[in-house]
């Protein structure tokens, strides 16, 4: 199916291209994807296309860049109109919805990023441990409220939310390999733990959402990598 001018720059590992690629499969855009390996090298196309912060993703459609993971999504849903909404219509549950948006990537990913990046200070590790699994409960009271009693933070549908925060989900489930325990868990986040099951099965993630093993296997590779730069500048986007 020909993509009509859209493409996505991104690496199948990251988060936050997940969240494009999601996006326009909820509105059943077809796209072509660029595997970017950033860590190593940036293409020119990534370094033209997104020249002021130099990461992924980038969406580019009929020759123009949108850059940052949660502008794409927003952009999706306006464009494409006559797909399935992904931002709420109310107005409050608009700002609602960006208000805990903001704050998974602003205040509960960097607990995920510093649990996951190399450490010389396990004390550090563990309050970050605390404070992740203190964000999750959160979020799991936050689901009530905004899910209406449905499968999903959008209610009976994906939407901008979901999107946001189950585009960790993978790295969730790296984490709970990696420590052998489990963060997402019917007994201390019973809410979140049927809303995962929900997403994951959804036709427009399955079949992008990486897989546990392989993330883990790249999560390996990736320590190794940055373990002298500790991703610093770099893992706004993994």
């Amino acid at each position: 199916m020909a993509s009509d001018g859209v493409k996505v720059l991104g690496a199948w590992a990251s988060p936050f291209a997940l969240r494009a690629r999601i996006a326009l499969n909820i509105k059943s855009v077809a796209y072509d994807f660029q595997e970017e390996n950033f860590l190593v090298t940036k293409s020119d196309l990534l370094l033209k296309s997104n020249p002021v912060c130099k990461k992924i993703p980038v969406l580019i459609h009929r020759d123009k860049p949108i850059c940052e993971s949660l502008i794409i999504v927003q952009y999706v849903d306006e464009v494409w109109a006559s797909g399935p909404a992904i931002l709420p219509s109310d107005p409050y549950d608009r700002a609602i919805a960006r208000f805990w948006a903001t704050y998974i990537d602003n205040k509960w990913y960097p607990c995920l990023r510093a649990i996951l990046l190399p450490h010389r200070e396990e004390a550090k590790k563990t309050a970050a441990l605390e404070e992740f699994n203190h964000e999750l409960a959160l979020l799991d009271d936050t689901f009530i409220k905004c899910s209406k009693g449905q499968k999903f933070f959008g209610g009976d549908k994906i939407g901008y939310l979901d999107i946001t925060f189950g585009s960790f989900l993978g790295w969730i489930r790296v984490l709970e390999k990696m420590g052998n325990i489990s963060f997402i868990d019917e007994s201390k986040t019973p809410n979140l733990f049927k809303w995962a099951q929900h997403f994951s099965a959804d036709d427009a993630i399955k079949d992008v959402l990486p897989e546990t093993d392989k993330l883990l296997e790249n999560n390996v590779h990736n320590r190794r990598v940055l373990e002298c730069s500790l991703l610093a500048n770099t893992i706004d986007h993994m």
